[in-house]
Order: C-alpha cells, then structure tokens, then sequence
C-alpha cells in the first residue's frame, strides 16, 4: 500500500502543476471541451484513488468538484468566475492535503465545507485564495520507459568496454597507476550497474495483484469454488517482463479454473473438499524468475488429448501413442487444439496453450507441465531477465567455453585426493565432498561430448537442493551481459540466455536448474493452501536396488552405504573361521550370498553403522529408489528381514542388524504397540531396528503423529532425557560390555525380550 500512495501523491503532484493554468485558460475559452475533459479526467481519478487508498476527505472534495464539471459538461452550468474559483479552490486544497500526507503532519480540515458549498449554483460564499504551501523536496521522478532502456543499454556498453580494457591490460602490462585508476573505475561501474538495474525492477506483485478478482469471477462464472494462495510477491523482475507475462499468465489461470478444477458435485464423487485450490508462486533462480502455477484438479487426460488432436486428421492415432510420456503431454502446445466440446466465453475456440508458450519463447522463456492424473497440473514457467548484467564464472567443456552465474554456484573443488570421491551406482554418478554425497552429472556427456575423467567439479545450488557439475576447466570470473538466446536454443532446457564477454566470441550462460532438470534431478518443494492441514511425515527412506550374487534382486538403506567399488576376488579369503575382504590395508568382515569364487572381481558395498564396518558383495548396482514403508517379514530371523514390492516385483530388504550382529562381534496389524525410537541416533535405530522390531510385530515409528502415544520408547545409554509419558524406555549401549541397566545393541535376544517385557509380555 505505501508504494500505491507514494504513485497517487507523485501522479497528483505532476498533474496538479499542469492543471492549475488549464483551469484559468478554461475560463477565458469556456467552450475548450479538450480542457474541460482534462480537469474533469483528474478529478474523476483523485475519487476513485481516494476510494482505494481509503482518503475520505480528499474522496469528498473530488467528488464535489466531479459533480460541478459533469454539471458543465452536460451543459447545465456555465463557466463563470466564481465557478472557477470555486473549482481552483478544491484543487488548491487536494494539493495541500496532499503535501501533508506526503510529509506526515496533520491538517486541520477547517473551511472544506465552505470550499463545497462554493460550488453550488447561486451560493454567496466567498471563497479565499489559499496561501501557497511549501511543499517538500520531491525524492521521486517519473521517467519515460525508453529512456531506462537507453540507460540500461548505456550501461551495458560501459561493463563491456571496462571488461575489453582490463583484457587489454592484462595482456599487455601497465604501470600501477593505471591498475589503481581501472580499479576505481570498476568499482564506480559496478555501482552504476546496480542502480541502473534496480530502476527496471518491480515487483511482481503488480502482475499477481489482479489474480484474486478475476478467480473469483472465472470461478462464479463457471458455478465452481477456488481458493487462491499467492507465494512469492516480493520477488522482482523487470517491468517490461511483467507487461509480457501478463496475458499469458491470464490464459493459464482460467485454463485451471475451467479445464482442472473440477465442479463441487464432481470433486465430492473424487474424495475431494468441494472447495478447489490454486497456487501461484513465484521465485528467483540464478538468473531467471519462475512462476509456477499449480491446482488440485483431474489434470490433463492424456488419452482425451492424444483422441482429440488424432480427430483432427493432422497425425494417426498409433503414431501419437508411440510417443513418450512427456511428449504426448506436449500435445496440449498443438496450434488450434481445445479439449472442450462447446464454446464458451471461456474456451473452446482453440486459441489456446500454443500461443502462450508462442509469448513465453519469444521472451526467451520456456514452459514445464507436470502432470499428475486425477490429483492435479504444475505448470512451471522459467521467464529469463529480458536485460540483466550478472556476475558470472566461465567454464571449459573440452574446447567450449560457457558462463555460469556465480550466485549458483557453492564452490569449486579439483578431483583428487581423499576428500573427493566420484562413485558410479549403476548408470548413476554420484561425487562425495568432505562426506557429504550429492548427485553428478558429467556436463561433456550431456552436450555430446566423448567420455573423459573428470578434472573439476563445481557444487551448484539449485531450489531444494545441490549438485556436482563435471567440468574440464574453471576460467576466469566476469561481470557480463546476459541477453535470451533464440527460442531453439532455449528451449533445450539447458541454456539461460547468451552474452559476449572481452574475448568478442559469443558464449551461452548456462540454466544450472535446467541442467538439473534434464538429468532427472528432482529437489522436491512441498507447499500447501493456508486451510489445509499439513500431517508430520517422516521422509522416505533412500536405498539401493541391485543384484546380488545368488541372481536375486535386493535392497539396502543407502544411508549405510559409504561407497561401492569393484574389487579383485583375490582380496577375499576365508580366514579364522569368517569371510574377509582385504582393502586399504586393513581386513573386514565380507558377507556374500552367493558364489564369488568362479569370478576374477566383484562389487563391494562398503557398510557403516558410524563405528564399525562390513562389505557386502553383489552381482550388480542397479538403481537408487525409495524404500517403501510397507516390509513384509521374513518367517525367521536371517541376513533378509522381508520383502517389499517395487514397481510390481517382489524384492528382498537386507537386514543390517542380523548382518551387523552376526558379522561383526514384517508385518504389523493395527493393535499391535507402538515403540518410539528416541534420541540423537534415531536415525540409526530406524536403519537398523526398525526391521528387527517390525518383524516381531510391533509398530515402529521415530515421530509420533497428533494423539499417537508410544508403549515403548527405545534410546541410546546416555541421550538427553525427553518427556515419554507413561511409555517405559529401554536404553541401549555401544559397547558389548555393561550393566543390567542398557542392552547391547547388537544384542537382538536380549533386545527383543526387553521390548516384550516393556509392552507387556508380548
């Protein structure tokens, strides 16, 4: 609301020291109907802004002289002397008043009644001239749009001949005198460049502050009920961006309301609140602004959609079907296709989601659908800065050189050493920094280059998470011009935009999201409408999917996983009375369920539990999956504790803890009791208890739900007592050694008849 008053008082201002002269030239040519519309325009708009902006005085004294004008206008008053005075009194005032809430003060409202009743016909009140107020110093100025353009285009020459220059020097040498003066002179440019920029900027509120009112009416209209949840409107972008955003962001939100959401009678049959929900959120990311707007209606019936553009004759029906997932749903960008049966004044005359992506493209933008049938569309749109200078990196891929905005960027590390680690988990990279595991994604294969060793790594941090981007070489840091690149290019999903850096050779600035989107990187945001209640969940446990060496196909929490490498099956032997891998000079223990000896290697799983350590060898990494909540138990106690279903098959769930107790010295019904695993180390309980636990018949969790209560609350021997109600605690120990007081962890009969004394001899 300040920034909407600011624009009332410094539009007021601008048109009140234009209109007092118009009003008396007015007078002297009473028949001007240009001028009389132009004073009769301001007032008529200093109401309906006094309306909004809650001003009542000013409201009133606008709407006295509106009246007066009409009055004139129509032809029933004539313009004389006192009218006029009367009239350059009221705007006198609104001046006045003005400047006061510009300046905080108060204004006594002393003679306004006599100001209004100076403009009634035939009225002896005599209105005095209003002593000139001083008013305080403007700190605002408005400017014409082209002119911002020239300055911000001014603006990115200077960055350009700055960088050229300082390439120059670099080359050729120069005495300290010239370094310091460049120095200066950056650092000057570099505020400019800030300044500059911030004058373009807006936020984008004023794109989603029309959206409440026009859901409403779509929404009524059509006999439907939407809540609106708006995110994001403090984000900025450039004006000229929200002008261009604006129709495309329109068509998209009544699409949702009339093609997703559906009607009350509808969404009560689907198990759904009568009420509909639609999110628009907005952020920043890198160098680009995305907009995602998401409902909770059917989505898109892709069957309906491959039906609907095969009618139209353009493509068979089999050829659509043979097409990807993604790409049929791509189908809803076809030139002239609507999915409605009738026309209304909504939709149905196919004018449709191709002339929006057409609008988004031709800002360098491009569109993401994701498409969940039956529960609802996300549609994300990337929208680029149309001008921006931005603080980059470059980087070599063999011999191409590319940009990357140093805001994504975490850090750089060279491959090498103990504290980096690239391991491949099936067809999947992953890079382990100073033990921290991410994602990686070599960027040479993903552009079609020939396979090589990576040399550097940059840590990227996308929205929701981070990941390693394998580089050949890391260049030199500049300030540089980002402009959108053709559609073709961006709509590969790789790139941001294009710049020239000192070299004069173009370059592509890299989209760090888009790259993680294209290697099937999902960081996922979880958000949700103000009235809908958001349950605790525990995340999902991450696993790897592999074959082991008996041909059966196994999982394994990949939280205890350290790392999985090849190793010769002439490290192996079976010695005092266990199988031992020896790696790294040291021996561990080795478990293989299955035959090694016939093979010249094996893959290794090396397990930790934080202490000790284990190998596992396998056939085979597959794949990493989220290990599903549901594990039916195993009838006895072994290295598998059950089986879980995975995309249809059956998949065997390794035990760790028989593992861990035997190497290294389940279903549940609804009454069954609940254990709590408590403290510091449940992470490692729920790892490597749960399923001991589970298999016994008890119910397990690590966060109690709203009105849940625990029977028995497992911790680890000298965690920080938390309140456990009526629940009895079982403490367990870290060494095999100890008092009556705390169980060995390791110690599964001891454990389990520990629990069953807790819950009440089960």
């Amino acid at each position: 609301m300040d920034d909407l008053l600011q624009e009332f008082i410094a539009e007021t201002r601008e048109t009140l020291e234009a209109l007092s002269g118009e009003i008396v030239a007015w007078e002297s040519a009473p028949d001007d109907r240009d001028r009389l519309d132009a004073i009769f325009r301001f007032v008529h708009t200093v109401k309906g802004s006094c309306g909004f902006l809650d001003l009542p005085r000013l409201a009133r004294m606008s709407h006295a002289a509106e009246d007066v004008l009409a009055a004139v206008r129509a032809g029933e008053r004539s313009p004389d002397t006192k009218l006029v005075n009367a009239v350059l009194a009221i705007v006198d005032r609104i001046g006045e008043i003005v400047e006061a809430i510009d300046a905080g003060h108060a204004l006594a409202d002393s003679g306004e009644d006599l100001l209004i009743a100076a403009l009634d016909a035939g009225s002896e009140a005599v209105v005095v001239a209003a002593t000139p107020t001083l008013r305080a110093p403007s700190r605002s100025v408005r400017l014409n749009v082209d002119l911002l353009d020239r300055m911000m285009s001014g603006m990115s020459d200077m960055v350009l001949a700055r960088n050229e220059l300082a390439r120059r020097m670099r080359d050729d040498g120069a005495n300290p005198s010239v370094e310091a003066a460049l120095e200066r002179l950056s650092l000057t440019v570099a505020e400019m460049r800030e300044t500059v920029t911030r004058t373009r900027m807006q936020k984008i509120d004023a794109l989603f502050s029309a959206l409440p009112r026009m859901v409403r009416d779509t929404a009524a209209e059509l006999g439907k009920s939407v809540t609106l949840h708006i995110e994001g409107s403090d984000v900025e972008l450039d004006r000229e961006m929200i002008e261009m955003m604006r129709d495309p962001l329109v068509h998209i939100i009544r699409n949702a309301i009339d093609h997703g959401i559906e009607a009350p009678a509808l969404r009560r049959m689907a198990g759904k609140r009568e009420n509909g929900w639609l999110n628009v959120a907005a952020r920043q990311s890198g160098n680009q602004i995305i907009i995602e707007i998401s409902d909770d209606g059917q989505g898109i019936d892709v069957d309906r959609l491959v039906a609907k553009v095969a009618s139209r004759g353009i493509r068979g029906e089999a050829e659509l079907r043979a097409l990807g997932e993604q790409a049929r749903l791509e189908l809803v960008f076809e030139p002239g296709l609507s999915t409605k049966d009738t026309v209304t004044a909504i939709s149905g005359r196919g004018v449709g989601m191709d002339v929006v992506r057409a609008n988004v493209e031709q800002i360098g933008g491009r569109i993401e659908l994701y498409n969940t049938p039956g529960k609802g569309l996300r549609i994300a749109i990337h929208v680029p800065l149309t001008l921006s200078i931005m603080a980059t990196i470059g980087i070599g891929v063999r011999d191409q050189r590319f940009a990357m905005s140093r805001q994504a960027i975490e850090e750089i590390v060279r491959v090498g050493g103990e504290a980096i680690r690239i391991d491949r988990i099936g067809d999947t990279l992953t890079a382990t920094v100073r033990d921290r595991r991410m994602p990686l994604i070599d960027l040479g294969a993903m552009l079609g280059f020939e396979p090589s060793e990576p040399a550097m790594l940059v840590i990227v941090g996308v929205s929701g998470g981070s990941y390693a981007l394998a580089v050949d070489t890391v260049l030199d840091h500049e300030e540089l011009v980002i402009k959108p690149a053709a559609p073709a290019i961006m709509a590969t999903g790789v790139y941001a935009g294009q710049t020239l850096p000192d070299s004069g050779l173009p370059m592509l600035m890299l989209d760090c999201a888009g790259i993680a989107h294209l290697a099937g990187l999902e960081f996922r945001r979880e958000s949700a409408a103000d009235d809908v209640a958001i349950e605790t969940r525990v995340a999902g446990v991450q696993a790897l999917l592999f074959d082991d060496l008996d041909g059966t196909r196994r999982i394994v929490p990949l939280s205890v996983i350290d790392r999985v490498e090849p190793v010769s099956t002439s490290a192996i032997r079976f010695s005092a009375g266990q199988l031992r891998l020896s790696v790294e000079d040291a021996i561990i223990p080795l478990v293989a369920l299955g035959d090694w000896a016939a093979k010249t290697s094996v893959s290794v799983l090396r397990l930790r539990d934080g202490g000790l350590e284990i190998g596992y060898a396998i056939r085979e990494a597959l794949d990493i999956v989220e290990l599903p909540d549901a594990i039916v138990a195993a009838r006895e106690a072994g290295p598998i504790a059950g089986v879980v279903a995975i995309d249809g098959e059956q998949i065997e769930v390794v035990d760790l803890h028989w593992i861990f107790a035997h190497h290294a010295h389940g279903g549940s019904d609804i009454g069954a009791p609940l254990c709590l695993l408590d403290g510091a180390e449940s992470a490692w309980m729920t790892t490597f208890l749960r399923p001991v636990l589970e298999g016994a018949g008890y119910r397990v969790t690590s966060v109690l739900q709203p009105g849940e209560s625990a029977q028995v609350v497992v911790r680890m021997d000298g965690d920080v007592a938390t309140p456990a109600g009526a629940a009895t605690i079982v403490r367990l120990r870290r060494e095999a050694d100890g008092d009556e007081s705390s169980i060995f962890r390791y110690d599964r009969p001891g454990l389990l008849a520990a629990v069953a004394r807790s819950a009440g001899g089960r």
